[in-house]
């Protein structure tokens, strides 16, 4: 049974994801994501006018006669949602917690599959895996998935995102979309992330809250990791401690992932908890499908 509280925000953010959707970025999702998968279907002799990228030259190479592959448009997508449910995912200095804002995004991209009659499924994760939703149809498991998203009590409270890209890339059996929401604090992804781009669609959503990158000068604070639990008092209008928690955001003890991103060749969507999220999704979705509409 579902606390009463969570019944209200799973209403909540179904309401307010669902005029999103209707309002025009379920149309944005579907412009941009629709047909981009293909499935191999045969090899058939070349014939002057295919695309000469599409030669299958190990075919060619065996029969001494050119050859290309055929591709057929899949009819639906499967869309999984990789969803960090590590300690860190709690903090939220402002309107929402990193991981109210995960929930909020999980419904708006669930809400748009289950519109353009798409499977979405989700991979909830910490250090180990948590929960598993295989890719189906319908609101209802579409609202399952937010459920989770906000109320699943995680076992473990870090973060390995390597792992989830790897069950991930396991699990699914025919090219996809995988949006990644989490705050990237890990260090064990990037080569899984390569890995995982290579055959599937891979968006990032690095979530961060703005206390992350910049403290207020408030004087003496207790601060404690949320994934370690290592505590430590320090005076945030010290000048060097200012400079200290500047540098350390983003670049140590993990490498940015922005640079990580770029590098394995995954479009990112850079979200904050105190900023609204509508306008950076359609900027994201307009860009996509300049770039699909230009071959890229």
């Amino acid at each position: 049974m579902l606390p009463r509280e969570i019944v209200k925000k799973v209403h909540r953010i179904r309401i307010r994801t669902n005029r999103l959707v209707d309002a025009g970025l379920g149309g944005e999702y579907h412009s941009v994501f629709r047909g981009r998968g293909m499935e191999f279907s045969e090899v058939r002799e070349y014939v002057p006018g295919d695309d000469v990228r599409t030669i299958d030259w190990n075919v060619t190479a065996r029969t001494g006669v050119p050859h290309v592959k055929k591709f057929v448009e899949e009819r639906d997508l499967t869309v999984l949602l990789l969803l960090d449910l590590s300690a860190s995912q709690g903090f939220g200095s402002q309107y929402l917690t990193k991981r109210e804002l995960m929930a909020e995004l999980a419904a708006l991209l669930s809400f748009a599959a289950v519109k353009n009659n798409d499977r979405a499924g989700a991979l909830l994760f910490s250090d180990r895996i948590e929960r598993y939703l295989p890719p189906r149809k319908g609101i209802d498991h579409a609202l399952a998935i937010v459920r989770d998203a906000l109320h699943l009590k995680p076992a473990g409270r870090r973060t390995d995102l390597g792992l989830a890209l790897k069950n991930a890339a396991s699990l699914l059996k025919q090219r996809s979309v995988v949006f990644v929401l989490s705050d990237f604090l890990d260090g064990s992804y990037e080569k899984p992330l390569r890995i995982m781009r290579r055959r599937h669609d891979v968006v990032a959503i690095p979530l961060h809250d703005p206390l992350e990158v910049e403290m207020p000068v408030s004087g003496l604070v207790r601060l404690r990791d949320a994934e370690t639990g290592l505590v430590g008092v320090f005076d945030a209008s010290d000048p060097e401690f200012q400079k200290a928690w500047k540098r350390l955001h983003g670049k140590a003890p993990f490498p940015p992932a922005s640079e990580i991103f770029r590098s394995a060749g995954v479009d990112s969507i850079p979200l904050a908890t105190n900023a609204p999220y509508e306008r950076a999704l359609v900027k994201f979705f307009k860009e996509r499908e300049r770039r699909k509409a230009l071959g890229r």
